[in-house]
């Protein structure tokens, strides 16, 4: 059972720098009234802020922060649990997270989220969800358990049973069948393996078995076959590599320099042709000198026209010369280059022949270990089937280990199937629910709300009218809708008692007494309230404090001051 003592907090939503104390223990029933706006509710938020990280009211984070100061938002919580003093310190700017056990601080060395599990799993014992179905009641984004998805409803009625085990039992067998199938395929794997081999030893020995006289003389004609073939081609090969390819190639560039010179005097004669065609044109076309105008005589004219002309002819007579000379080294050219080719052709079958000896090297040396193996093959016989018996007897193993693992896999699957939702839990469940209608029934016949309620294991509601009549929770109205939330509430409280699960001193009510219900149900809801064990603290929030003044042991007026929110 947790016990709560106190909460303070300052610089959280409206409340200031100072901080706000409230004695959850020191009477039996607390009024808390004030106005609207004055920060009542804000008491309600800090504890939820405290244990879980987050407001009772859909407020983000950031806005929790007091936004005049913007700083040094810190809210504590005192309260005993498994006989031990406990106080959560949780603030904002700076962020704060603390949980002190005996005036120790618990180690803080994991992540904030494994820190908040250590608080709600292991101190707690309960989360969010349930801690608003067992303490709180309140008409500001609470969702009340007939208004939760059927799944949210099986988590709260599993914490207040305290069966949640078997569901974090179901998340660690998920995880052992994840690696007992990963388990069997790699068994699966090194079976198919093993078939293979032992497949190959077979062969391999059968082999070895058919060792025969005839098959190593078989192996010894083939080696002297390709041991002649060998002899062949390295005969062709010396006789081929005599052929010297280098002067042929030298020749060929002594006859590329002799062209390139001929035509280098071709090109001089073509030059010097030119010239004296231009001194004959030039004494055949002029008879005075075009640069001093005067008269060239005849004689001299005729003399220089003939005396170029016998230099051009003599020109052209070499220039014919070079250019047949270059004609006969151009065709010697052509020779050597097929030659040449010729040359390379032959060197190319020379290093084919050289790849042929070197794969007929290679097949004798083949031939060879073949018939080695031949030769010793009783001694290699009884080597292979050593290792065949070895690699039957490790798959002997490993069929063992696979049926080992079936046998695991059956026993899962049985697990499994306790461990669902509808397993050992809807059974557990199943007994409960008998003695969870009737609380709640009989709290609805307090409540003068006089029908009959009945939850199935799936957590479906069936609600009878006296005559009969089936209804659904969202066929009521809203004063009637509450009526079944305080039912349940109550309900859910006796449960967790009589399971002393997380049975808790506190209750909230928020503005329960101000919403739907009508005069005789505040009336009947204040007489469950006076039938509550004197270890049960409850405190009601409501801003009609006018009406239930005389009805409570102690009141707390909340005022804004400043526009600070105080508690008087």
């Amino acid at each position: 059972m947790i016990n709560f003592n106190k909460i303070r907090y300052r610089n959280f939503l409206s409340t200031g720098n100072t901080f706000t104390e409230i004695d959850f223990s020191s009477s039996k029933s607390t009024l808390v009234v004030g106005a609207n706006g004055s920060g009542k509710s804000t008491l309600l938020d800090a504890l939820s802020f405290a244990l879980f990280g987050k407001a009772h009211r859909n407020v983000n984070k950031p806005q929790l922060l007091n936004s005049v100061n913007n700083k040094d938002c810190v809210v504590e919580v005192e309260f005993v649990a498994l006989g031990q003093q406990y106080k959560i310190v949780r603030g904002l700017k700076p962020a704060l997270f603390e949980i002190w056990q005996d005036g120790t601080m618990i180690n803080q060395d994991s992540h904030a989220k494994e820190y908040q599990k250590i608080l709600e799993q292991n101190i707690l014992k309960l989360n969010h969800k349930t801690f608003h179905q067992i303490v709180v009641l309140g008409s500001s984004s609470f969702i009340p358990f007939m208004q939760l998805p059927a799944q949210h409803r099986r988590d709260v009625i599993e914490d207040l049973l305290d069966i949640n085990v078997f569901s974090k039992m179901n998340t660690v067998l998920k995880e052992k069948v994840s690696t007992l199938k990963q388990s069997l395929m790699d068994n699966s794997y090194k079976l198919e393996m093993s078939d293979t081999k032992i497949e190959s030893q077979k062969k391999h020995i059968s082999q070895l078995t058919k060792i025969s006289e005839t098959a190593r003389q078989e192996k010894l004609d083939l080696i002297a076959q390709e041991e002649e073939e060998l002899a062949r081609l390295n005969t062709q090969v010396t006789s081929w590599e005599d052929t010297v390819l280098s002067d042929l190639q030298t020749k060929q560039s002594s006859l590329d320099s002799k062209i390139n010179e001929m035509g280098k005097y071709v090109f001089q004669f073509n030059a010097k042709q030119k010239t004296s065609n231009k001194e004959i044109k030039f004494y055949e076309d002029n008879e005075d000198c075009p640069t001093c105008q005067q008269a060239i005589e005849s004689s001299f004219r005729l003399d220089k026209v003939q005396n170029a002309k016998n230099k051009w002819d003599e020109l052209e007579e070499a220039r014919q010369q070079c250019e047949h000379q270059i004609g006969k080294l151009t065709n010697e050219k052509h020779s050597i280059q097929e030659s040449i080719d010729a040359e390379v052709e032959q060197r190319n079958q020379i290093n084919t022949i050289k790849e042929k000896i070197t794969w007929t090297q290679r097949r004798i040396t083949s031939l060879q270990g073949e018939l080695s193996e031949l030769q010793t093959g009783v001694h290699s016989l009884q080597e292979a089937r050593d290792t065949l018996s070895s690699e039957e007897s490790e798959r002997e193993t490993l069929v063992d280990v696979k049926l080992e693992y079936a046998t695991q896999r059956e026993y899962n699957n049985v697990i499994t199937e306790l461990l669902k939702d509808t397993g050992i839990k809807t059974k557990i469940i199943k007994q409960y629910l008998p003695v969870i209608n009737k609380l709640t029934n009989q709290y609805l016949q307090v409540l003068d709300f006089y029908v009959h309620f009945d939850l199935d294991e799936g957590f479906n509601e069936t609600i009878r009218s006296r005559h009969r009549d089936v209804f659904s929770y969202s066929s009521f109205s809203e004063g009637e809708k509450q009526r079944i939330d305080l039912a349940l509430l109550f309900t859910w409280r006796q449960i967790a008692k009589m399971k002393n699960s997380i049975a808790t001193n506190l209750l909230i009510l928020d503005e329960t007494f101000d919403s739907s219900l009508d005069a005789d149900g505040v009336d009947n809801l204040l007489k469950i309230l006076d039938t509550l064990d004197d270890d049960t603290n409850v405190f009601v929030i409501s801003h009609k404090g006018e009406l239930l003044d005389n009805k409570f042991d102690r009141k707390i007026e909340f005022i804004k001051e400043k526009n600070f929110s105080k508690a008087i």
